[in-house]
């Protein structure tokens, strides 16, 4: 038995997935019944093709313990927005800009950090919505690469479904109880809501953002202290996060998230090492013990029926004639020897 397994989520997995949801409580896995089943319709239709647009294609993965007792477990999920900004949900954002001023008369010269915000009606392909349940964050197999390193591949198997670009948005330093400093000191100012209130708002409509916050630019050092300092920082909690994101060739876009100035991450699709990895193959041999295999690889199909998507690890070797792979891997995700399947190689 494969013991743990990405596929795409089903309608069926609203009770799972929200359970798991209440651990982030994001904008984009929100701890809400309604969200999630949305959220889940959404990505039934994108897998299946059904939503024929593919720039409003929203895809999401669960990670599954299929040795959990009791039975398999969703553990941990993550998702691909094929298209964050478009004419009816603009991508919205906080431009960080440095800007420097001097006084001959003074000799006084001063740094400022100034916000502008900003609008997409074409923006880039976004990553998120990645959480895992906190008893597996620790276990040996590393899953949460798994969970992460599994939308790259997703991503080159249907590379004309995505944009030039992707983006990924970070957290930033929040208090324990989920408040943003930022937004207490600017968006609440200009809007009335609480962080919490604006945050659950923005997933269905953001006109409000466009209608109550202020154009032009807004100088950084006229807010508190506390709200400066958390402005493109990220979290302890997303460390680990960001540094694999500039390995695998994302770099801070100077652009943060208008709730929380929380970062925002970029990078050229092509240029992104895991997405030039990512190739197709053929399996020329299974093996029942992997000893002589040294790498490892990230192993995806899709599927003409549910789950339509699976994904595994698997001690990995290829040459010309193909890829071996370990057999039980390949029972497990329905392949034989001669099947075509996407291979991300692990370092």
């Amino acid at each position: 038995m494969l013991k743990y397994e990405i596929r795409g989520a089903l309608p069926s997995d609203e009770d799972a997935l929200l359970q798991v949801a209440r651990f982030l409580n994001s904008v984009n896995l929100p701890d809400d019944r309604d969200s999630i089943r949305g959220l889940l319709e959404q990505a039934h239709k994108s897998f299946t093709a059904q939503i024929k647009d593919t720039k409003r294609r929203e895809y999401v993965f669960v990670l599954i313990d299929n040795d959990a007792e009791g039975g398999p477990r969703l553990i941990g999920t993550s998702m691909i927005i094929a298209q964050l900004g478009r004419r009816d949900a603009p991508y919205i954002y906080l431009d960080v800009i440095d800007e420097e001023r001097y006084s001959a008369t003074l000799d006084r010269h001063f740094k400022h950090t100034t916000l502008s915000i900003g609008y997409s009606f074409n923006g880039p392909t976004e990553i998120g919505g990645l959480i895992l349940h906190p008893d597996y964050r620790k276990v040996p197999e590393r899953i949460g690469l798994f969970l992460s390193y599994v939308r790259f591949l997703f991503i080159k198997m249907h590379r004309d479904a995505f944009r030039d670009e992707v983006l990924a948005e970070l957290l930033p330093p929040l208090e324990a109880d989920g408040t943003s400093h930022l937004w207490d000191a600017l968006g609440r100012q200009f809007t009335g809501l609480t962080y919490a209130e604006a945050d659950l708002l923005s997933k269905k409509n953001k006109e409000f953002i466009r209608g109550l916050f202020p154009e032009g630019t807004i100088y950084a050092s006229l807010l508190p202290k506390q709200a400066q300092e958390v402005i493109g920082k990220v979290g302890v909690q997303t460390r680990g996060v960001e540094k694999m994101l500039r390995r695998i060739g994302f770099r801070y876009a100077e652009r943060v998230d208008p709730f929380d100035g929380g970062p925002h991450f970029t990078a050229p699709t092509d240029e992104i090492t895991l997405v030039q990895r990512t190739h197709q193959t053929r399996v020329s041999a299974l093996v029942s013990t992997p000893d002589h295999l040294k790498h490892r690889a990230l192993i995806g199909l899709d599927l003409s029926e549910p789950p339509y998507f699976r994904a595994g690890w698997t001690f990995w070797s290829e040459n010309d004639e193909g890829g071996t792979m370990e057999a039980a891997v390949a029972e497990h995700l329905g392949i034989g020897v001669g099947s075509n399947v996407w291979v991300l190689p692990l370092e």
